[in-house]
């Protein structure tokens, strides 16, 4: 028996699964997942039965410091969000965590869920966890209140740039938080200049950047992310901002950025990091690009030529026939 026309029409729009392609509710394959609309079945172990079948692309996209359990484990706790968003979003989400090694446990990365789509978003902690497999040591993420004493002179030496002291007493009577500031500390000792974001240009950033904190609030909701976690999107604003004081891989913290704003504005977030060895050939790259530049900028060194000195002979007395031949000519 033929589909009728509304049939068709809802599997068209993707409001319903065509049951004569899709017999088991999901694509067999990744090409044929993107661009589909069809809603991910409702219990939590159907869906991660079907993320199982994609563990070869998972596989390929984790680094080897993560394994695919850890992965998994981590996952497990979004089904409840996972099974509301439609597989292709889901899949793009969760691939590009892996691709930059990011475990989505809330402080790394989140996957968040807008209407039917899920969304990847990469928190401070997974920020810091890209700068620290380069130069940087370890990133320092600090939140300022009220009642705090906090001095900041952009134009100070560093280490004399930036003081904090924080009120005594209960958290509560600190007050309300004023600023963010983020610095990182370099293997070789040094620190970096710091980044400090008072709440006004917290908010300038969310109102301006976030689709998803716009849409919710042109519906009257307070359901996105800025919403329920905005001092942890504050702090990765901050942390965001420190690469121009952090040498990292340009391509790693572009390809980041771009999944990042993505995300922010309801796109398609197919965004591929460089793999482990391109990364490493990069990173050798510019430190070998930096060491000639570090080469051209330090003074030649002068070599002193000592020139040869004339040494002066002795004046010779006048021979005995020589004064005599003065004397007779006087």
């Amino acid at each position: 028996m033929g589909l009728s026309l509304k049939e068709k029409v809802m599997i068209a729009t993707g409001a319903t699964p065509n049951p004569a392609t899709q017999p088991a509710g999901v694509p067999e394959t990744v090409a044929e997942l993107k661009g589909h609309e069809q809603v991910n079945p409702p219990m939590n172990r159907p869906v991660m039965e079907w993320l199982e079948r994609y563990n070869a692309e998972f596989d390929d996209a984790l680094p080897a410091h993560i394994d695919r359990s850890t992965f998994f484990a981590a996952v497990r706790s979004l089904l409840p969000t996972l099974a509301k968003c439609t597989p292709a979003s889901t899949l793009d989400a969760l691939l590009a965590c892996a691709r930059f090694g990011l475990v989505p446990d809330g402080r790394h990365a989140v996957i968040v869920r807008e209407g039917k789509l899920a969304r990847f978003i990469p928190m401070a902690d997974g920020y810091v966890d890209l700068m620290c497999r380069g130069e940087v040591q370890s990133v320092v993420v600090g939140v300022v209140h009220e009642n705090d004493r906090f001095e900041w002179v952009p134009t100070a030496r560093l280490g004399e740039d930036l003081v904090h002291v924080p009120a005594r007493g209960m958290k509560s009577e600190r007050g309300e938080a004023t600023h963010v500031y983020a610095f990182a500390w370099f293997r070789n000792g040094n620190r970096s200049g710091a980044v400090v974001l008072d709440r006004e240009e917290a908010e300038e950033i969310r109102n301006e950047h976030s689709r998803a904190y716009q849409e919710a609030v042109a519906e009257g909701r307070e359901d996105s992310y800025w919403h329920r976690f905005f001092l942890q999107m504050w702090k990765k604003s901050a942390v965001r901002r420190l690469p121009k004081y952090v040498r990292m891989s340009a391509e790693l913290l572009t390809a980041l950025m771009q999944a990042d704003d993505a995300g922010e504005a309801g796109e398609a977030q197919s965004f591929h990091a460089p793999d482990p060895e391109t990364a490493r050939l990069l990173a050798e790259a510019e430190a070998a690009s930096r060491a000639a530049e570090a080469s051209q900028d330090a003074p030649a060194p002068t070599t002193t030529r000592r020139l040869p000195v004339k040494r002066s002979q002795p004046r010779r007395k006048p021979s005995r026939r020589a004064r005599r031949g003065r004397t007779r000519a006087a």
